[in-house]
Formats: structure tokens, sequence, C-alpha cells
């Protein structure tokens, strides 16, 4: 029911005007999204405790946190780089969750489907958003984004004609790409962070006996991600004043600060997961 209100919430914001409808996707990306990536700690816990001790949560928390400062300097030093990187990484996380290992074609075609899909059908709209985040002129999407969505397009097609996916899958495929073509990309990406990216991860680790081994059930996944996701909290609003000077209205800054924050954390968390997953074994199906 709940899950339903917020899905129904998102996509009735699409009828407000683009600054009121930004900030219920971007109130929905940080309450709703961001908390699955603060159960990495929870995943660090049986890997470093063992060996280090009560050092445990430096010996995590310190390349964790200079990995995500080297992904904010980048922004600033190099945004379309770091842009084209920060999506390629999303295209391979989104996909792996969703695909799961050893389906290399499908893992594409899933991940890359809320990246490419804006390029294709809201092309000016993504071109606006990530001009803010990005912070350089973007009359247009990079020629390299535009390409790779074609591409992404063809490989989706000769999935579908190949592989000949399962109902399921091909519904909510059907109801992704939808979502994309109907509301504005900000919301449609929202509804996929929120309503699928992160409670699929949250499920998959309270599945799991061994990545995660205290949380066995979503009422903890949620309690235990509550105290690093308010540290992230924090770490926005300190970096508010940075962002807020080169910004044209709060809606702006909250914007760049979101997203670049959120590509931040996207690469220890996907390490952590690759580490995870090399030192435990796979997760069980």
């Amino acid at each position: 029911m709940v899950a339903a209100l917020v899905g129904l919430g998102l996509i009735a914001s699409a009828l407000l005007p683009r600054d009121a409808s930004w900030l219920t996707a971007l109130g929905a990306v940080i309450v709703l999204g961001v908390p699955h990536g603060a159960l990495d700690g929870a995943v660090a816990v049986p890997l470093l405790r063992p060996r280090f001790g009560r050092l445990w949560f430096g010996v995590f928390a310190l390349p964790y946190l200079g990995l995500s400062a080297l992904v904010l300097i980048a922004w600033q030093v190099a945004p379309l780089a770091t842009l084209a990187g920060f999506l390629a990484l999303s295209v391979l996380h989104f996909g792996e969750e969703d695909a799961g290992p050893g389906r290399p074609v499908e893992a594409l075609v899933r991940g890359g489907l809320p990246i490419a899909l804006p390029a294709l059908l809201r092309p000016e709209e993504t071109a606006e958003i990530f001009a803010l985040v990005a912070r350089v002129p973007m009359p247009q999407l990079p020629a390299w984004w535009s390409a790779a969505a074609w591409l992404w397009l063809a490989l989706a097609t000769l999935w579908l004609t190949i592989y000949r996916p399962r109902r399921a899958l091909l519904a909510e495929c059907a109801g992704l790409a939808a979502a994309f073509w109907l509301l504005p990309p900000l919301t449609a990406f929202a509804l996929y962070f929120v309503g699928l990216h992160g409670p699929r991860h949250m499920r998959a680790l309270v599945r799991d006996p061994v990545r995660a081994p205290t949380i066995d059930t979503m009422g903890r996944a949620v309690r235990a991600a509550l105290p690093i996701f308010a540290l992230t909290l924090g770490l926005g609003a300190g970096l508010w004043p940075l962002y807020a000077p080169g910004s044209p209205d709060p809606t702006a800054t909250l914007l760049a600060l979101t997203l670049q924050i959120l590509s931040a954390l996207t690469l220890p968390h996907v390490l952590l997961d690759r580490v995870a997953s090399c030192w435990q074994g796979p997760s069980p199906s």
C-alpha cells in the first residue's frame, strides 16, 4: 500500500510545475532511495570485523569516504568525463542488481534502460537536468550519450527477439519504458530507483545469510540503514554552502548536490559489492 501511494504520488507530481516536480522526485530519491546504500556498513561487518576487530569501521569508512570525495572532486575538475563514468557505472550496477549473475546481455539491457530511454525519448529535458548537475552548458545531450542510447536500443531489440524473456520481465520493462515515455526524466528515474532498485537490493540482503547476516528482515534493514543515512544527510547539509553559489536557485542546488553525492556513493557501493562477492562467494539464488 505504501509503495503504491508513493508511486501514485510521484506520477501525480509530473503535473506540477517543473521545480515542484523536481523537488518531489529528489525528495523520494533521498528519503526512500539513498538508504539502501546505507546498508553497506552491515555488508562490511562480516568482511572486516574478523580481520581487524574494533578497527573495522575505520578500515571500512576511510577508503569509502575517500573514494566518494575523489568523485566529488572529479565533478569539479572534469564534469563531462565524470558524467560519462557515472552513467556507465550506473548501467553496470543497475544491470547486475536487476538481472543477477551470469546474464551479461540481459544486464546491459535492463541496466541501460533508465539511462538510455531518457536520451531517446526526452533528450532536451535530460540535457537540461545534467547541465545543472555537471554545471556546464549543455544545449543538447553529448553525442556519446545519444550514440550509446541508440546502441542500447539495437541491443535491446536483439535481446527481445533472440532470448524471448519471460512475461513478468517483459511486463516490468514495458512498465518502465512507459514511465520514461510519459513522465519527466527525473520523475521516471525516481520511480525506478525507489520502486525497484532500492527495494530489490534490500530484499537481496535480507535473503542472503552470508553477506549481511544481521539483516534478516526488512524492518531490521531499515533500522540498520538509519545511522549512515543520517550521516549522508549531514554530509549533504555540510556541502550545501559550497554548491549554492554556483546554482541559479535552491532547486538546482539540490539537484546537483543529490546526483553528485549519489554518484560519489555509487563507486564505493559497487566496489564493496564486488569485494563481498569475491571474499564470500556468490550469493544464494
